[in-house]
Parts: structure tokens; sequence; C-alpha cells
């Protein structure tokens, strides 16, 4: 393989964990697999954003709140899914260097978009319980719309200045990727050039940002949990009601990102090929349907306009 001068020059990636010995038949089993779980993530993401916008009972900050991020989970999906599709049926692995870059883009803003969202989910539960009489005053739409543009604007502005101005400029000395879709920080290490920018660029990041995040969810939670120690069993039933899917969520895209974070930064490769590639994209695709799944069934107004949607089309 030729040693690459620079990115710019780089005209495609080989994804190597596609490297398998499998029969055709089990081939097209993993493509009619990935196609039904696409399907379905599409199908039950759109229900719920067509009937949270159609709904006047949900124009609630919570639900709103909640769109944006069905809205995330088709983002995020359409950025892996249909490359998953082709690359499945695919004799030869290759992804070229501007939609490997595209795709990082894609899902890197959808991970931040999605915890950001999350994190100000988790806020907007503690206003609700800790504050119920002031929550109208405190969660107007003018804030909601302000915090819901921020988390977009600033994710998909950060993620251009990451990639623009440290991935692509960097020397790459190889173009295999240990992956079945494209990986920003293996791209990075394969880079022959000095990449302590690159570090220190996600070092400030995860200490600013994201430890931010995690502190406003923890500070959110432990003020919950005071009142529902202290507060009425109607208190409790409220924050059990509303707290749980969001927890529930939360924890599963923080141990899908867990099982990313380990992957890439230690030797898995004792762990069967199968299992290592079900890790990595374990943040990428189960979170997109187990977030409508638990907020349509969980979350009774949400249930019960669902229910009454489907039993008026049946009639």
């Amino acid at each position: 393989m030729a040693t690459m001068k620079n990115s710019t020059q780089l005209s495609y990636f080989i994804l190597s964990a596609y490297s398998y010995s499998d029969t055709r038949l089990l081939i097209y089993l993993y493509f009619l697999i990935v196609l039904i779980f696409y399907i379905s993530i599409i199908c039950a993401n759109v229900l719920l954003i067509v009937v949270i916008c159609l709904n006047r009972s949900l124009h609630e900050p919570m639900y709103i709140f909640l769109c944006s991020l069905f809205v995330n989970e088709l983002f995020g999906s359409t950025g892996l899914f249909p490359f998953l599709l082709v690359q499945i049926l695919s004799d030869i692995h290759t992804v070229s260097a501007p939609f490997c870059f595209l795709q990082i883009y894609c899902l890197y803003s959808y991970g931040v978009i999605e915890f950001s969202t999350l994190a100000i989910m988790g806020y907007d539960r503690y206003l609700a319980i800790c504050y119920p009489l002031q929550y109208n005053s405190r969660m107007t739409y003018n804030k909601i719309a302000v915090f819901t543009a921020l988390i977009w604007i600033y994710s998909l502005l950060i993620n251009v200045v990451a990639l623009c101005g440290l991935t692509l400029p960097l020397q790459l000395c190889g173009n295999i990727i240990n992956k079945v879709y494209c990986d920003n920080y293996y791209v990075v290490k394969l880079a022959c050039s000095d990449t302590l920018v690159n570090n220190l660029f996600g070092l400030v990041h995860l200490f600013t940002v994201i430890f931010g995040l995690i502190i406003l969810i923890l500070y959110s939670y432990m003020r919950i949990l005071k009142v529902c120690f202290y507060g009425s069993k109607q208190t409790r039933q409220k924050a059990f009601s509303t707290c749980t899917p969001h927890l529930a969520s939360l924890l599963n895209f923080s141990l899908g990102v867990f099982f990313e974070i380990v992957q890439s930064r230690f030797n898995l490769s004792y762990l069967p090929n199968i299992l290592r590639i079900f890790l990595s994209v374990y943040w990428l695709t189960c979170q997109p349907l187990i977030n409508p799944l638990l907020y349509g069934f969980k979350m009774s107004k949400i249930r019960i306009v669902c229910r009454n949607l489907i039993f008026e089309s049946k009639i």
C-alpha cells in the first residue's frame, strides 16, 4: 500500500472490520436484520415526531425537547445505516475520503447533540419537579427555542472546526480503518504527523463541555432525589413516571459510548469479531430505536395519543 502524503490527497479508506468469511446466505441475513432495524427506527421516530407536532396537548417543553431528540435519532441513523447496508453487500469495503469525512461529521455531531439534549432534558425535569409553581416562567418557549438552537448550532459547528481544522490537515501514513464505519479517532491514529493539537482539543472539549453537561445532569438528579425523599407520594410518582425513561435513555447512551471508548483505546482482538462490531455500533444503532420505544410506552400522554391515533385510523 502506498504511503499517503496528506489526507486531502487521500482518495479512499479501507474498512478492514468487514473482512469476514461468512457465506453469502449469512451476509444476506445481516443485510435483512440491519434493514429491518433501520426501517423500524424511521417508523418509530417519525410517528412520535408527527404525534408531538400535530397534538396541541403535547406542545410542552419536555415534548418539544423530545421532538428534537427524535429528529437527531433520524439524523444519526441516516449517517450510518444506508452506509452499512451498502457495505454489507459490497465485495470491496472501501469508502471515498470525502464521504468518510462526511460520515465522521454526521456521527460525531449526532453524539454531541444526543448528549446535550439529554442533559437539558434532565434540567427541564429538575425545574418541573423542584419548582413546579415557577416552571412555566422559568422554562418559556423562547428559552426552549434558544436551548434547542444552541445545542444544534454548537454541535454542528464544533465538529466543523474539529474535522476541517484538525483532522483534514493531518499527514496520513495509511488508509486502513479497523471498523465498519468511519471514525475520527481511527483516522487520527493513521497520522504520521504530530497530533498534539488534536489530543489537546479533545481533552479541552472533554473537561469543559462534556464534564459540564455531566455536572448539570448529576446536579439535576441529586436535587430531584432530594425532593422525592422529602416530598409527597404524588411528587414521587410524578418524578418516577417522567424521569425513568430519561434516565434509562441516558444510561443506555452512556453505556454505548463507554463500549466505544474502551474498544478504541484498548486491544480487544481476543473477542469475536461480530461482538467487537456490535459493541462499536451499539451507541449508534440501539439508542435511536430504544428512545422512541421508551418514551412511547412509558409516557402516558404520548401513549394515549398514539393509541387514539391508531384506533381512529382503524375505524
